[in-house]
Protein backbone atom coordinates (compact mmCIF):
# COMPACT_ATOMS: atom_id res chain seq x y z
CA UNK A 1 0.00 0.00 0.00
CA UNK A 2 1.14 3.52 -1.09
CA UNK A 3 2.18 5.83 2.13
CA UNK A 4 -0.37 8.16 3.04
CA UNK A 5 2.24 10.83 5.09
CA UNK A 6 6.22 12.14 4.17
CA UNK A 7 8.80 13.51 5.86
CA UNK A 8 9.15 17.10 4.11
CA UNK A 9 10.53 20.80 4.88
CA UNK A 10 9.37 23.55 3.65
CA UNK A 11 10.41 27.68 3.29
CA UNK A 12 8.25 30.02 5.71
CA UNK A 13 9.01 33.42 5.12
CA UNK A 14 12.27 35.06 3.36
CA UNK A 15 14.21 34.97 6.85
CA UNK A 16 17.21 33.40 5.72
CA UNK A 17 17.91 29.79 6.73
CA UNK A 18 15.56 29.91 9.58
CA UNK A 19 12.40 30.12 7.16
CA UNK A 20 13.29 26.12 6.70
CA UNK A 21 10.53 24.33 8.69
CA UNK A 22 10.67 20.35 9.23
CA UNK A 23 7.50 18.51 8.90
CA UNK A 24 7.20 15.00 10.36
CA UNK A 25 4.24 13.52 8.72
CA UNK A 26 2.36 15.96 5.90
CA UNK A 27 -0.42 14.58 4.25
CA UNK A 28 0.28 13.02 0.56
CA UNK A 29 -2.42 14.35 -1.87
CA UNK A 30 -4.08 11.42 -3.14
CA UNK A 31 -2.55 10.37 -6.54
CA UNK A 32 -4.56 11.96 -9.83
CA UNK A 33 -4.54 9.48 -12.91
CA UNK A 34 -1.74 10.99 -14.31
CA UNK A 35 0.55 11.35 -11.49
CA UNK A 36 3.70 9.77 -10.37
CA UNK A 37 4.42 9.06 -6.74
CA UNK A 38 8.14 8.80 -6.53
CA UNK A 39 10.33 7.53 -2.99
CA UNK A 40 13.14 10.11 -3.09
CA UNK A 41 17.09 8.48 -2.27
CA UNK A 42 19.53 11.39 -3.18
CA UNK A 43 18.79 15.26 -3.44
CA UNK A 44 21.57 17.61 -4.75
CA UNK A 45 21.57 21.41 -3.61
CA UNK A 46 22.48 24.35 -5.71
CA UNK A 47 22.98 28.10 -5.05
CA UNK A 48 19.22 28.40 -5.75
CA UNK A 49 18.13 26.35 -2.91
CA UNK A 50 20.50 29.03 -0.88
CA UNK A 51 18.60 32.25 -2.07
CA UNK A 52 15.02 31.25 -2.11
CA UNK A 53 14.76 31.45 1.91
CA UNK A 54 16.53 34.53 1.74
CA UNK A 55 13.94 36.10 -0.54
CA UNK A 56 16.59 36.91 -3.40
CA UNK A 57 15.44 34.50 -6.01
CA UNK A 58 14.81 36.39 -8.96
CA UNK A 59 12.11 34.12 -10.03
CA UNK A 60 8.77 32.96 -8.97
CA UNK A 61 8.42 31.65 -5.42
CA UNK A 62 5.32 30.72 -3.31
CA UNK A 63 5.48 30.63 0.38
CA UNK A 64 5.57 26.98 2.37
CA UNK A 65 7.04 25.31 -0.78
CA UNK A 66 8.75 22.24 -0.23
CA UNK A 67 12.71 22.83 -1.75
CA UNK A 68 14.75 21.29 -4.20
CA UNK A 69 14.97 20.83 -7.57
CA UNK A 70 16.91 18.29 -8.48
CA UNK A 71 15.35 14.67 -6.81
CA UNK A 72 16.75 10.98 -7.68
CA UNK A 73 14.76 8.35 -6.63
CA UNK A 74 12.43 5.55 -7.72
CA UNK A 75 8.32 5.13 -8.43
CA UNK A 76 6.76 4.11 -5.62
CA UNK A 77 2.94 4.06 -7.54
CA UNK A 78 1.61 5.63 -10.72
CA UNK A 79 -2.00 7.12 -11.77
CA UNK A 80 -4.28 4.93 -13.91
CA UNK A 81 -3.63 6.68 -16.91
CA UNK A 82 0.35 7.04 -16.80
CA UNK A 83 2.48 5.17 -19.80
CA UNK A 84 5.94 6.25 -19.10
CA UNK A 85 6.35 4.67 -15.64
CA UNK A 86 5.67 1.71 -13.51
CA UNK A 87 6.56 0.65 -9.69
CA UNK A 88 10.55 0.35 -9.45
CA UNK A 89 11.46 2.86 -12.13
CA UNK A 90 14.24 5.04 -11.19
CA UNK A 91 13.91 8.76 -12.15
CA UNK A 92 14.89 12.34 -11.99
CA UNK A 93 12.48 15.35 -11.57
CA UNK A 94 12.36 17.96 -13.91
CA UNK A 95 13.40 21.70 -13.15
CA UNK A 96 10.34 23.82 -14.99
CA UNK A 97 7.80 21.04 -14.58
CA UNK A 98 6.10 22.68 -17.95
CA UNK A 99 8.91 23.22 -19.98
CA UNK A 100 8.45 19.89 -22.32
CA UNK A 101 10.22 20.82 -25.44
CA UNK A 102 11.10 24.19 -27.38
CA UNK A 103 11.51 27.66 -26.64
CA UNK A 104 10.87 28.88 -22.72
CA UNK A 105 7.86 30.96 -21.90
CA UNK A 106 6.36 33.01 -19.19
CA UNK A 107 3.94 30.07 -17.92
CA UNK A 108 6.78 27.67 -18.02
CA UNK A 109 9.01 30.02 -15.94
CA UNK A 110 5.98 29.87 -12.77
CA UNK A 111 6.43 25.87 -12.91
CA UNK A 112 9.95 25.90 -11.49
CA UNK A 113 10.57 23.01 -8.66
CA UNK A 114 11.18 23.80 -5.46
CA UNK A 115 9.92 27.48 -6.19
CA UNK A 116 6.24 27.47 -7.14
CA UNK A 117 5.84 24.06 -7.16
CA UNK A 118 6.69 21.78 -4.43
CA UNK A 119 10.02 19.98 -4.53
CA UNK A 120 12.23 16.88 -3.83
CA UNK A 121 13.55 17.96 -0.25
CA UNK A 122 11.24 15.02 1.15
CA UNK A 123 10.43 11.29 1.51
CA UNK A 124 7.73 10.98 -1.39
CA UNK A 125 6.48 13.71 -3.62
CA UNK A 126 3.64 13.05 -6.42
CA UNK A 127 4.42 14.69 -9.86
CA UNK A 128 2.69 14.91 -12.94
CA UNK A 129 3.88 12.23 -15.32
CA UNK A 130 5.65 14.83 -18.00
CA UNK A 131 7.35 16.18 -14.92
CA UNK A 132 10.10 13.04 -14.23
CA UNK A 133 12.46 11.48 -16.60
CA UNK A 134 14.41 8.30 -16.48
CA UNK A 135 17.27 8.20 -15.01
CA UNK A 136 20.71 7.32 -17.07
CA UNK A 137 21.10 3.73 -16.85
CA UNK A 138 24.95 4.14 -15.96
CA UNK A 139 24.61 6.40 -12.72
CA UNK A 140 23.53 5.72 -9.54
CA UNK A 141 21.09 8.04 -7.32
CA UNK A 142 23.37 9.83 -6.01
CA UNK A 143 24.80 10.86 -9.01
CA UNK A 144 21.87 11.16 -10.78
CA UNK A 145 20.51 13.97 -8.42
CA UNK A 146 23.17 16.37 -9.67
CA UNK A 147 21.55 16.59 -13.24
CA UNK A 148 18.26 18.67 -13.29
CA UNK A 149 19.30 21.91 -12.46
CA UNK A 150 23.08 22.07 -13.55
CA UNK A 151 23.72 19.40 -15.82
CA UNK A 152 21.16 20.57 -18.13
CA UNK A 153 21.76 24.10 -17.69
CA UNK A 154 25.32 23.23 -18.63
CA UNK A 155 23.77 21.37 -22.11
CA UNK A 156 21.21 24.23 -22.74
CA UNK A 157 24.18 26.71 -22.38
CA UNK A 158 26.03 24.62 -25.02
CA UNK A 159 23.32 22.69 -27.38
CA UNK A 160 20.08 25.12 -26.74
CA UNK A 161 20.85 27.60 -29.49
CA UNK A 162 20.28 25.09 -32.84
CA UNK A 163 21.88 27.38 -35.08
CA UNK A 164 24.87 27.73 -32.48
CA UNK A 165 25.36 24.86 -31.43
CA UNK A 166 28.34 22.98 -30.09
CA UNK A 167 30.59 20.99 -32.55
CA UNK A 168 33.24 18.86 -32.33
CA UNK A 169 36.73 21.93 -32.71
CA UNK A 170 35.07 24.43 -31.18
CA UNK A 171 36.69 26.23 -27.88
CA UNK A 172 34.21 26.68 -24.65
CA UNK A 173 35.47 29.04 -21.85
CA UNK A 174 33.99 27.94 -18.32
CA UNK A 175 34.28 29.56 -15.01
CA UNK A 176 34.77 28.33 -12.03
CA UNK A 177 34.61 24.59 -10.74
CA UNK A 178 30.45 24.78 -9.65
CA UNK A 179 27.97 22.61 -11.03
CA UNK A 180 27.34 23.71 -14.46
CA UNK A 181 31.21 24.63 -15.09
CA UNK A 182 32.21 21.24 -14.46
CA UNK A 183 29.63 19.77 -16.50
CA UNK A 184 30.24 21.98 -19.29
CA UNK A 185 33.33 20.65 -19.32
CA UNK A 186 32.82 17.43 -19.38
CA UNK A 187 30.12 17.66 -21.98
CA UNK A 188 32.66 19.67 -23.94
CA UNK A 189 35.38 17.43 -24.17
CA UNK A 190 32.59 14.44 -24.54
CA UNK A 191 31.52 15.86 -28.01
CA UNK A 192 35.43 16.78 -29.40
CA UNK A 193 35.72 20.21 -28.05
CA UNK A 194 38.77 22.41 -26.49
CA UNK A 195 37.70 23.65 -23.38
CA UNK A 196 39.61 26.76 -21.68
CA UNK A 197 38.74 27.07 -18.01
CA UNK A 198 39.34 30.17 -15.54
CA UNK A 199 39.86 29.33 -11.75
CA UNK A 200 41.28 30.61 -8.24
CA UNK A 201 43.39 28.33 -6.93
CA UNK A 202 46.81 25.63 -8.15
CA UNK A 203 44.28 22.61 -6.61
CA UNK A 204 41.34 23.98 -8.44
CA UNK A 205 43.23 24.03 -11.36
CA UNK A 206 44.57 20.54 -11.12
CA UNK A 207 41.11 19.04 -10.61
CA UNK A 208 40.28 21.14 -13.91
CA UNK A 209 42.86 19.53 -15.64
CA UNK A 210 42.33 15.75 -14.92
CA UNK A 211 38.60 16.43 -16.31
CA UNK A 212 40.04 17.47 -19.27
CA UNK A 213 40.46 20.88 -19.63
CA UNK A 214 43.26 22.34 -22.54
CA UNK A 215 43.62 25.54 -20.87
CA UNK A 216 43.35 26.51 -16.97
CA UNK A 217 43.75 30.56 -16.43
CA UNK A 218 43.81 31.76 -12.75
CA UNK A 219 41.71 34.78 -12.64
CA UNK A 220 43.18 35.88 -9.62
CA UNK A 221 46.36 36.02 -10.51
CA UNK A 222 45.26 37.42 -14.26
CA UNK A 223 42.47 40.07 -13.91
CA UNK A 224 42.19 40.69 -17.39
CA UNK A 225 41.63 36.40 -18.16
CA UNK A 226 39.36 37.63 -21.57
CA UNK A 227 42.40 38.56 -23.65
CA UNK A 228 44.45 35.40 -22.53
CA UNK A 229 41.37 32.93 -22.98
CA UNK A 230 41.35 34.39 -26.51
CA UNK A 231 44.98 34.33 -27.14
CA UNK A 232 44.82 30.67 -25.63
CA UNK A 233 41.92 29.75 -28.25
CA UNK A 234 43.07 28.61 -31.78
CA UNK A 235 44.41 31.08 -34.08
CA UNK A 236 43.83 33.82 -31.65
CA UNK A 237 40.32 34.53 -32.43
CA UNK A 238 38.24 33.67 -29.51
CA UNK A 239 36.31 31.02 -27.97
CA UNK A 240 32.64 30.09 -29.90
CA UNK A 241 30.90 29.17 -25.70
CA UNK A 242 31.24 30.73 -22.82
CA UNK A 243 29.64 29.34 -19.78
CA UNK A 244 28.82 32.68 -17.62
CA UNK A 245 28.13 32.38 -14.76
CA UNK A 246 29.58 35.33 -12.69
CA UNK A 247 27.15 37.86 -13.66
CA UNK A 248 28.28 41.53 -13.94
CA UNK A 249 31.30 41.44 -12.71
CA UNK A 250 32.79 38.86 -15.32
CA UNK A 251 30.65 39.81 -18.42
CA UNK A 252 33.46 42.46 -19.95
CA UNK A 253 35.85 39.50 -19.31
CA UNK A 254 33.56 37.05 -21.06
CA UNK A 255 33.19 39.66 -23.70
CA UNK A 256 36.78 39.73 -24.55
CA UNK A 257 37.52 35.88 -24.98
CA UNK A 258 34.47 35.46 -27.24
CA UNK A 259 35.17 35.52 -30.91
CA UNK A 260 32.88 37.69 -33.75
CA UNK A 261 29.53 35.04 -33.84
CA UNK A 262 30.13 33.45 -30.40
CA UNK A 263 27.32 32.55 -27.78
CA UNK A 264 27.88 34.03 -23.84
CA UNK A 265 25.30 32.21 -22.17
CA UNK A 266 24.33 34.08 -18.68
CA UNK A 267 23.44 31.55 -16.35
CA UNK A 268 24.32 33.29 -13.08
CA UNK A 269 25.67 35.74 -10.99
CA UNK A 270 27.69 34.28 -8.37
CA UNK A 271 30.15 37.00 -8.89
CA UNK A 272 27.34 39.03 -7.37
CA UNK A 273 25.37 42.50 -8.72
CA UNK A 274 27.55 45.61 -9.28
CA UNK A 275 26.92 49.03 -11.56
CA UNK A 276 29.73 48.89 -13.21
CA UNK A 277 28.72 46.18 -15.85
CA UNK A 278 29.05 46.28 -19.88
CA UNK A 279 26.22 47.88 -21.84
CA UNK A 280 24.01 46.05 -24.75
CA UNK A 281 26.25 47.91 -27.67
CA UNK A 282 29.29 46.19 -26.46
CA UNK A 283 27.73 43.25 -27.51
CA UNK A 284 27.11 44.68 -30.92
CA UNK A 285 30.80 45.63 -30.82
CA UNK A 286 32.03 42.56 -30.66
CA UNK A 287 29.09 41.12 -32.52
CA UNK A 288 28.29 38.29 -30.13
CA UNK A 289 24.97 36.71 -29.14
CA UNK A 290 24.08 36.82 -25.55
CA UNK A 291 21.42 34.88 -24.25
CA UNK A 292 20.16 33.70 -20.83
CA UNK A 293 18.71 30.86 -20.15
CA UNK A 294 17.00 28.58 -17.09
CA UNK A 295 17.87 25.06 -17.14
CA UNK A 296 15.92 23.26 -20.02
CA UNK A 297 13.45 21.28 -21.02
CA UNK A 298 12.26 17.76 -21.03
CA UNK A 299 13.22 16.51 -24.34
CA UNK A 300 16.80 18.42 -23.98
CA UNK A 301 17.09 16.20 -20.43
CA UNK A 302 16.05 13.38 -22.15
CA UNK A 303 19.11 13.65 -24.88
CA UNK A 304 21.65 14.90 -22.38
CA UNK A 305 20.90 11.74 -20.62
CA UNK A 306 21.74 9.40 -23.53
CA UNK A 307 24.69 11.46 -24.32
CA UNK A 308 25.86 10.63 -20.51
CA UNK A 309 25.05 6.81 -20.75
CA UNK A 310 26.57 6.69 -24.30
CA UNK A 311 29.81 8.83 -22.92
CA UNK A 312 30.29 7.18 -19.77
CA UNK A 313 29.83 10.57 -17.79
CA UNK A 314 30.11 10.76 -14.35
CA UNK A 315 29.20 13.39 -12.38
CA UNK A 316 31.76 14.89 -9.85
CA UNK A 317 30.13 14.46 -6.48
CA UNK A 318 31.05 16.01 -2.86
CA UNK A 319 31.61 12.52 -0.55
CA UNK A 320 29.80 14.26 1.86
CA UNK A 321 26.34 13.28 2.63
CA UNK A 322 23.43 14.73 4.89
CA UNK A 323 20.45 12.73 6.01
CA UNK A 324 16.99 14.75 5.35
CA UNK A 325 16.83 16.06 8.83
CA UNK A 326 20.38 17.48 8.53
CA UNK A 327 19.15 19.82 6.07
CA UNK A 328 20.40 23.07 7.59
CA UNK A 329 23.61 21.83 7.95
CA UNK A 330 23.59 21.09 4.12
CA UNK A 331 22.78 24.56 3.61
CA UNK A 332 25.64 25.85 5.82
CA UNK A 333 27.92 23.07 4.35
CA UNK A 334 26.80 24.44 0.74
CA UNK A 335 27.09 28.22 1.32
CA UNK A 336 31.20 27.14 3.12
CA UNK A 337 32.20 25.04 0.40
CA UNK A 338 31.29 26.99 -3.02
CA UNK A 339 33.51 24.07 -4.56
CA UNK A 340 33.42 21.83 -7.24
CA UNK A 341 29.61 20.11 -7.01
CA UNK A 342 26.75 20.14 -4.98
CA UNK A 343 25.84 18.81 -1.54
CA UNK A 344 23.53 16.04 -1.14
CA UNK A 345 21.09 15.22 1.02
CA UNK A 346 20.42 11.43 1.44
CA UNK A 347 17.10 10.52 2.17
CA UNK A 348 15.87 7.16 4.37
CA UNK A 349 15.18 4.09 1.62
Amino acid sequence: MAPTTTKQWTVAGKDGFDSLKFEEKAQIPKLGDHDVLVHFHYVSLNYRDLIIPKGKYPFPTKDNVVPGSDGAGTVEAVGSSVKSFKPGDKVLTLFNQAHQAGPISVAIVGTGLGGVIDGALRQYGSFEESGLVHMPTTLDFKEGSTLACAALTAWNGLYGLESKALKPGDTVLTQGTGGVSIFALQFAKAAGARVIATTSSAAKAETLRKLGADTVINYKDNPDWGEIAKKASPHGLGVDHVLEVGGPKTMAQSLKAAKPEGVISIIGFLGGMSKEQPSFLECLNNIVTVRGLLVGSRLQFQNMNEAIDANGIKPVVDEKVFSLEELKDAYQYMVSRRGICATMCNKPL
